[in-house]
């Protein structure tokens, strides 16, 4: 229930800080919309849930991702990410390491940013919302569910502008995402707030349109 309520607060701020812009600021951008496409490295913690004597790891995954914006001025624009990461799960303690499966993971995330144009050097800070959903699950010493849920997002990166139309990107985000896993047997065991957490570091390339 607070989390419901901090998620529609976060909204609602989000909505009216938009509104307000809008209404106060003519200085517009002449191309609203951007993309870009990176190669990120999504991290998650070195160990994402505590069992009695070993830990839960996730492993780091390198994949393509790509993201839109859309600016509503010079200053404030709306991003949206997309990109599905893959991960293998292991339970490691006492020199000995036990693999418990794979899990693909696709999290959109929307993020409301801040840009401060420094000429061609163009930082920028952002928060927003994450929901993750976790998908074709591959068991092995275990067989293995997880709960999709809504997490939070921040970030701060940098475009720098190459001409009118092309741009690099340098982008850090952490999301704050967790999962319950259920360990399926007579009875199930539950493994509540396992964290996947990752960093997610991207470099890229984008387009003004």
């Amino acid at each position: 229930m607070k989390k419901n309520l901090f998620i529609g607060l976060l909204l609602i701020c989000s909505i009216a800080t938009i509104a307000q812009v809008k209404s106060t600021d003519n200085k517009d951008v002449t191309k609203k919309w951007r993309a870009r496409l990176r190669i990120i490295d999504a991290v998650p913690p070195a160990s994402s849930y505590s069992l009695t004597g070993a830990d839960v790891k996730i492993s780091s995954s390198v994949v393509p991702e790509l993201d839109f914006s859309y600016f509503f001025n010079n200053n404030l624009a709306l991003e949206l990410i997309l990109g599905t990461t893959h991960h293998k799960v292991t339970a490691e303690g006492s020199g000995a390491t036990t693999n418990l499966g794979e899990v693909w993971l696709l999290p959109p995330t929307l993020n409301l940013q801040y840009h401060f144009p420094m000429g061609s050097f163009k930082p920028y800070v952002g928060a927003g919302l994450n929901y993750s959903l976790f998908y074709s699950v591959k068991d092995d010493a275990a067989s293995l569910s997880y709960t999709n849920n809504v997490g939070i997002s921040t970030q701060f990166g940098f475009d720098y502008n190459l001409n009118d139309k092309w741009f690099l990107n340098f982008d850090v985000k952490k999301i704050f995402v967790q999962t319950d896993v259920t360990v399926k047997g007579t009875p199930n065991t539950v493994l509540s707030g396992v964290k996947v957490d990752p960093w997610v570091i991207g470099l890229g390339v984008g387009i003004k349109f």
